[in-house]
């Protein structure tokens, strides 16, 4: 696998971080890397966006972004508003098409959820996961509510014949309730596919080096790291 797209259930669920623990976890390796943010939302130009993040956690990795609007809002809607022009699929398709040439692993980071419009035609991350021919990666949240809105983007994914790696929990909360405890078993089967890790919230308060002996901890062996999601479950005792 050379690119891999990470989108979330939802805003706010920990994509940035876990796009940051990926890289890190392969440059660690010796991989070149690169991260492509097609749309940014709700920033203006000169403030850093998610990129900028996951270059300060992850350390030497290629950045960029393909389009930055204003407004907080799904990136169709922020360019509509600002009368700027929207992303298409085949913009990103062209650009990880260039890094792919160069790097060893492109991450495509979404904005929002799966379904979340880029443009005046409709097209998603969906779209563009099925335009660069590349695997999805899902991001999710612990808590209640979380297997619902796992569920509903795995069977998009399906419907539209885009594989699904698994899902992350991309910030695992210090003190986890019953749903976050009991999701842990629960989401590999609303996300149709493994679970592959669970960030600890507020990880991105760290600095590169301690953030990447965190990501060794919280991603699975695909990655580089070493999570078991069987052992992470034994540490807490569900009554």
């Amino acid at each position: 696998m050379s690119v891999l797209v990470i989108t979330g259930t939802g805003t706010e669920v920990g994509k940035t971080a876990v796009t940051a623990g990926i890289a890190a976890l392969a440059r660690a390796e010796g991989r070149r890397v690169a991260v492509l943010k097609p749309a940014q939302t709700g920033l203006l130009p000169g403030e850093p966006g998610d990129v900028a993040e996951v270059a300060r956690l992850a350390g030497d990795v290629t950045t960029r972004e393909l389009a930055r609007y204003p407004d907080p809002l799904a990136p169709d809607t922020a360019a509509r508003r600002a009368g700027m022009a929207t992303v298409h699929p085949a913009d990103v398709a062209k650009a990880v098409t260039e890094l792919d040439e160069t790097h060893d692993l492109v991450l495509v980071e979404g904005a929002g959820g799966l379904l979340v419009r880029f443009d005046e035609g409709g097209s998603t991350l969906a779209d563009i996961a099925w335009a660069v021919n590349a695997p999805v990666l899902i991001v999710a949240q612990a808590g209640l509510g979380t297997l619902n809105t796992t569920a509903l983007t795995a069977e998009a994914l399906q419907r539209r014949g885009i594989e699904s790696l698994g899902v992350v929990v991309g910030s695992w909360p210090l003190h986890p309730d019953l749903a976050s405890l009991t999701n842990l078993a629960d989401l590999p089967q609303a996300a149709a596919g493994p679970l592959l890790g669970a960030l600890p919230q507020g990880v991105t308060k760290l600095g590169s080096v301690d953030f990447l002996a965190v990501a060794k901890r919280s991603f699975s062996p695909w990655f580089g790291g070493e999570f078991d999601p069987e052992t992470f479950a034994a540490q807490f005792a569900v009554q």
